[in-house]
């Protein structure tokens, strides 16, 4: 007999299948599923939306590079052959393989980290679609990912990134607000359970 756990929102089996029970009982919320593959979907589609828009119109335009705030925001061509700042520059085979493990180790947290925290679900799903986007980059554009974005003031100059690279950031500060929360909330649930 297979009843519906509501909460879960997957279809368990009877409870004398203890072990299918448990991992039913371990797999995220569908509303987890939700948040989380909707944002990879909408971020990777962006990310590689964006990347091919910017590119195609600089080079019909035939510009390097377009000012949009003058001395601080400009649209540029520049294609990285290396992670974040250049780092392992021409190690294709290195960084793709670090951005399989990087990919299997965000759906591992997913799927069995049991936590049921909104943001944290956003900011994997925002990991899982940043990691993609560049890593099509770098397996279907020679080893190269698509830099677009070049941010600058006054002699400081950004390195150029790209959607995927703002979404891993955006990542990294939900995960951060979502701790601060956490602690929190656990600290009251401590302190009310003295």
């Amino acid at each position: 007999m297979t009843q519906l756990n509501k909460e879960e929102g997957i279809a368990c089996q009877s409870p004398s299948r203890g072990r299918i029970k448990l991992l039913c009982s371990a797999l995220p919320s569908l509303r987890a599923h939700l948040v989380f593959w909707s944002l990879m979907a909408a971020g990777l589609l962006l990310d590689l939306w964006s990347k091919s828009v910017v590119f195609d119109w600089l080079q019909q335009q035939q510009r390097d590079s377009f000012t949009i705030i003058d001395g601080f925001l400009q649209l540029v061509v520049t294609e990285n052959a290396g992670a974040a700042f250049g780092i392992a520059a021409g190690q294709t085979k290195l960084l793709v393989g670090v951005s399989v493990i990087a990919l299997i180790a965000i759906l591992a947290i997913f799927f069995f980290s049991k936590t049921e925290h909104a943001l944290v679900h956003a900011a994997l799903g925002l990991f899982a679609a940043g990691v993609c986007g560049n890593l099509w980059d770098r397996i279907f554009n020679g080893g190269m990912v698509r830099d677009f974005i070049d941010v600058s003031y006054r002699q400081y100059h950004w390195p150029a990134f790209n959607v995927a690279d703002s979404m891993l950031c955006i990542g990294v500060g939900l995960l951060i607000i979502s701790s601060l929360f956490t602690g929190k909330s656990y600290r009251r649930y401590a302190q009310q359970h003295k």
